[in-house]
């Protein structure tokens, strides 16, 4: 992958976003998670109960990565429970989480009567959505690894326009740090009441604004802007930007920029070259 560790946010999205396809294209044909797709794809339509996913450790472990829920992978028994749960119950358990991963497991898997049917696992499309989901949460993972702002960043765009309310921004770690960046609202304000932060958030910009692509990209510029010049990572100043952008003095004295054609990076390259930076 790509080194980004160190760079300010502003530098590190705009080359992560870049290079993304190129770093997916990696991450798939990766031995590892080569091995996980594949094991995936040969076996997801013999699966149609809850129960058989679960025994499927392989299946299982992959669907959870998907879904950005590695740390829960060893909770079997509740996540039993929340994918054979029935969201119409008010009192079911699906619907008394908080973290929107689980909703987005819950939802995107699709289990019904009880975790006893499931209508997705022999669709190619549903799959196939699945497999680029887990390569996507991979590529974004990395990124947070070596550059938190970065990684956040990411998640915002992939889920900004899945909100429904400023509940889910305020249950969405990412969604909430970089808005409150963006909008200029301190970070103690995420310890008040969840109504008034929606009083803040809502009186700073229209919720609709995150369906809007243009709106989402210029959260993230001032996101990513605000962040570098309060870690100091100025622009003029940022070891990335000297990596980006070089100069190369004439004979006259006078400094000539010479540019980065992020376009022409051999991703390869740099990925084995990000072994002996780290």
């Amino acid at each position: 992958m790509i080194p980004i560790a160190g760079m300010g946010a502003s530098v590190g999205l705009t080359l992560s976003t870049a290079t993304r396809e190129r770093q997916m294209a990696l991450i798939e044909t990766g031995a590892m998670q080569s091995r996980e797709i594949e094991a995936f794809r040969s076996r997801i339509d013999d699966i149609q109960t809850v129960d058989q996913l679960i025994a499927d450790p392989e299946v299982y472990r992959f669907v959870m990565k998907a879904h950005d829920l590695e740390d829960q992978i060893f909770g079997k028994a509740m996540i039993r429970k929340i994918l054979q749960s029935d969201d119409s119950e008010p009192g079911a358990l699906i619907n008394r989480m908080t973290d929107p991963r689980f909703e987005a497991l819950y939802d995107g898997l699709g289990f019904t009567e009880g975790g006893t049917v499931n209508e997705n696992t022999k669709d190619p499309a549903w799959i196939e959505g699945l497999v680029d989901r887990y390569v996507e949460q991979a590529f974004i993972n990395d990124a947070a690894a070596q550059n938190e702002a970065v990684g956040q960043a990411l998640t915002f765009r992939r889920d900004a326009a899945s909100v429904r309310s400023w509940y889910d921004v305020l249950g969405n770690p990412a969604l909430s740090r970089v808005l409150r960046g963006a909008l200029g609202i301190p970070e103690a304000v995420a310890g008040i009441d969840l109504d008034r932060q929606v009083e803040m958030f809502a009186g700073k910009m229209d919720l609709s604004d995150l369906k809007d692509p243009r709106e989402v990209e210029s959260i993230l510029r001032r996101y990513t802007a605000l962040t570098d010049a309060k870690s100091g990572a100025a622009a003029a100043s940022s070891a990335a930007v000297q990596l980006m952008a070089g100069a190369q003095a004439s004979a006259s004295g006078n400094w000539t920029p010479r540019l980065l054609d992020i376009s022409a990076i051999d991703v390869s390259v740099l990925s084995g070259a990000s072994a002996y930076r780290r």
